[in-house]
């Protein structure tokens, strides 16, 4: 029951810092040098700890004197992505990348503290005679959608993976997580209208990989990340007025040196239910399967204002779905009904097998949760009370 109240504690909060910190238990004491961990180097007296242990399927998170250590990036994701959906996915979504490399059982979590905020805000920028830094190309002065420059890298994201040695623990890895546009939205004047220009799968790539040997190639400069396993993952971002985030389209892995030598597909997908204006949805049968289960606790509950889901797919698999049902709902009786009844249609009509999340909210916040894990055959509910 524990790790589903995590999920609820982490389902409210509206932008989640990765989901490295579920599964916190007891803090534990660690020493880690200054060196190590990018502090201070006059901190010399810095208490070090950890979130706690875990199920070997997250990770615990590094403290600093019992506080979690943000990125000096912290803000750059949400000042420049209109679709906050972005945020979310792209974070977590390195996050996941990363295990494979930097095994959760192991290593311990920290937001990035080498790559500093004006380090990126050049990165991201054009390269210019003030800039040769940037990452994005020079400006050829043309404003026609179809023949300047756009902004192919949008996001720039950096995570920090230790691993204990003795009563310690030391930098192991890192991660780096490369935004790319699927479309660049511009102006043509300050408060103009607003233009787009589309980017081709193949420019986005090509791109993409030719920012990461640059970044690496940097990055290899700093002392700290001369000899580290460095983890790159590329993003294509979701739209701006998309309803759910984007996904990551290729990944590698930099044991040493400054080239990459090889960049792995990363097959995903996400969708939004019920699919509108006549697009085609991502697999029929899962769409059809939602369609009966929203038209079920519709029927039984006709004052509901909304439902709708978000679906992921990996491998051309259905590898997770959120669905958000929105309320007119006040009295508690009457949403502990609801939730019983909206447990009973998501058994018999929800694809089996997949971890399913459903908020139940009103205007009000959130009223009640209902979770089930991957391969659990039943959901966990709970109602939101208040004495």
């Amino acid at each position: 029951m524990s790790n589903h109240i995590k999920k609820i504690k982490l389902s409210l909060v509206l932008l989640a810092t990765i989901a490295v910190l579920a599964g916190c238990g007891n803090l534990q004491n660690s020493g880690l040098s200054d060196s190590e961990s990018g502090s201070n180097t006059n901190s010399k007296t810095s208490n070090y700890q950890i979130t706690g242990t875990t199920d070997g399927t997250q990770y615990s998170a590094l403290l600093s004197n019992g506080k979690y250590k943000v990125s000096a990036t912290r803000g750059l994701l949400t000042d420049q992505n209109a679709n906050k959906f972005n945020i979310s996915s792209f974070e977590s979504g390195l996050t996941t990348l990363s295990k494979t490399e930097f095994s959760p059982k192991k290593y311990a979590f920290q937001e990035g503290q080498h790559i500093s905020r004006t380090t990126a805000n050049n990165w991201l920028a054009r390269q210019s005679k003030s800039n040769p830094e940037g990452l994005n190309p020079v400006d050829n002065g043309k404003t026609d959608p179809s023949t300047r420059n756009p902004i192919y890298l949008q996001d720039i994201l950096e995570q920090d993976y230790l691993v204990r040695k003795g009563n310690s623990y030391q930098l192991g890895g890192v991660a780096i997580g490369l935004g790319m546009n699927k479309v660049d939205n511009y102006r043509k004047e300050k408060y103009g209208a607003v233009y787009k220009t589309a980017i081709s799968e193949t420019a986005r790539e090509q791109q993409a990989k030719s920012m990461a040997e640059k970044i690496l190639s940097r990055l290899r400069q700093k002392k700290a990340l001369a000899n580290v396993t460095i983890v790159f993952g590329l993003y294509e971002q979701g739209e701006d007025d998309s309803l759910v985030g984007g996904t990551y389209f290729a990944t590698a892995v930099s044991k040493s040196g400054t080239n990459i030598d090889q960049w792995n597909t990363v097959n995903e997908k996400n969708g939004v239910l019920p699919v509108v204006n006549n697009e085609k949805a991502i697999n029929d049968g899962d769409s059809d399967s939602f369609d009966n289960f929203k038209s079920k606790v519709q029927s039984f509950f006709p004052n509901l204002s909304g439902v709708t889901a978000q679906v992921h797919y990996k491998d051309n698999k259905l590898a997770g779905m959120n669905i958000k049902i929105t309320t007119q709902f006040f009295g508690e009786n009457e949403i502990r009904s609801f939730t019983q009844y909206t447990d009973t249609a998501a058994t018999q009509y929800l694809p089996a097998g997949i971890p399913i999340e459903i908020t139940i909210s009103s205007v009000e916040g959130m009223q009640a949760f209902l979770n089930r894990d991957s391969g659990d055959k039943t959901f966990y509910t709970h109602v939101f009370g208040s004495y």
